[in-house]
């Protein structure tokens, strides 16, 4: 007899995780979505106007340096290479993102080889900051106050809804500065986009004879003893009904425009000044580019916290959201045949490609062990 397992959420995390189990011939895979589609928010679909693919939830770039997740989203897609060359619109003019020698170049109006450019800012840091305690003081330290207030004070405000100050230095890690003319958004070795977008390659990962999937149906906790297991990839605190207070997240509103012609000559550009309410505008026809058409369509994004009736983007991660976290973790370490797995299921900001490779990790280290001894997460929230 086959094993019944019940998976919540339809998106990159449930599905691949499905697939791998029922693979194996051993499972049988329930898969619940509260939404009225599959992939989650990497939910691409045809714009009914202009034909455009649209990236419904804000644009994903798939980049990864893991061969094993790039070679499994290739199994199911075909990928065309594509660079992310982001644009910033500051007070002092347009540069591009992440800030590298042309950034700085420009931005100083120098004309500076990279040993000069990386000893300019090292002159212009704050010398005072030996170890950053937040957003703010790590970006002085490493920046200056210049490059700082112009390209991430603002940008960072709109984006989380609090002070540089209050926010860990562990963010701005993730922004490289480079010191030579390379502008790729990205430092992975594999990057593209799936010619038909994210949707297809969701659908034939759960089409499959041993996967059902039920959507606009969203799973009930209290029907977890139907199945002999449960992998649940919505927000954790919503598995216990939110009965020690509600974790927090950032949700990102957006505002939809159609013009003709190419808008702003480029897929992204972000928008650092605070009084600029939208952090950036996305130009979806650039997505695809081996694509033509005449019209396009753009969206300005908004970021604010989410509301219980909003869709979860951004876990804040803040100290009192990580205190409320560990108490939301012992609760499901001690529930049995349930596993939380996913940005939401464990309350961390990843990209899809960490997904995909923790959901394979999960699947081998599962299907090692005996169903009874399968883990609470698929990586520590902590």
């Amino acid at each position: 007899m086959k094993h019944k397992i019940a998976i919540a959420g339809a998106g990159f995390a449930g599905a691949v995780l499905a697939r791998e189990l029922v693979e194996t011939g051993d499972f049988q895979v329930t898969v619940f979505d509260e939404r009225d589609h599959i992939a989650g928010n990497c939910f691409t679909k045809r714009d009914d106007e202009t034909g455009i693919l649209l990236h419904q939830y804000g644009p994903h770039i798939f980049n990864t340096s893991r061969k094993d997740v790039w070679d499994y989203v290739n199994r199911w897609s075909e990928f065309v290479p594509f660079v992310n060359r982001v644009k910033a619109v500051t007070r002092e003019g347009v540069f591009s993102m992440p800030i590298n020698l042309l950034t700085i170049n420009q931005y100083f109006k120098k004309k500076m080889n990279p040993q000069e450019a990386e000893d300019f800012l090292k002159n212009l840091s704050k010398k005072n900051i030996s170890e950053p305690q937040n957003f703010e003081e790590q970006a002085l330290k490493f920046l200056g106050s210049a490059l700082y207030k112009s390209f991430f004070y603002g940008y960072t405000k709109k984006q989380w809804g609090v002070e540089p100050q209050e926010l860990p230095a562990s963010i701005l890690k993730r922004l490289p500065v480079r010191f030579n003319y390379d502008d790729n958004y990205y430092n992975q070795k594999y990057q593209g986009l799936p010619v038909e977008g994210y949707t297809p390659i969701v659908q034939k990962i759960l089409k499959h004879d041993d996967i059902e999937v039920r959507l606009k149906q969203k799973f009930k906790p209290q029907e977890k003893d139907l199945y002999h297991h449960v992998f649940w990839s919505g927000p954790i605190d919503s598995y216990f009904e939110f009965k020690l207070g509600r974790l927090r997240y950032r949700t990102l509103k957006f505002e939809k425009f159609v013009a003709q012609g190419d808008f702003q000559g480029n897929p992204v550009i972000n928008y650092c000044e605070a009084e600029v309410p939208y952090t950036r505008i996305t130009e979806h026809k650039h997505f695809s580019p081996w694509e033509t058409h005449e019209k396009t369509v753009c969206f300005k994004e908004y970021s604010d916290f989410a509301k219980p009736e909003d869709t979860p983007y951004y876990p804040l991660r803040l100290p009192e959201d990580l205190t409320l976290l560990k108490k939301y973790v012992e609760l499901a370490e001690q529930e049995n045949k349930v596993t939380f797995i996913g940005r939401l299921g464990t309350y961390r900001y990843l990209d899809m490609h960490v997904v995909i490779g923790e959901s394979l990790d999960l699947a081998k280290v599962c299907l090692s062990k005996n169903i009874s001894d399968w883990p609470s997460f698929s990586q520590s929230p902590l």
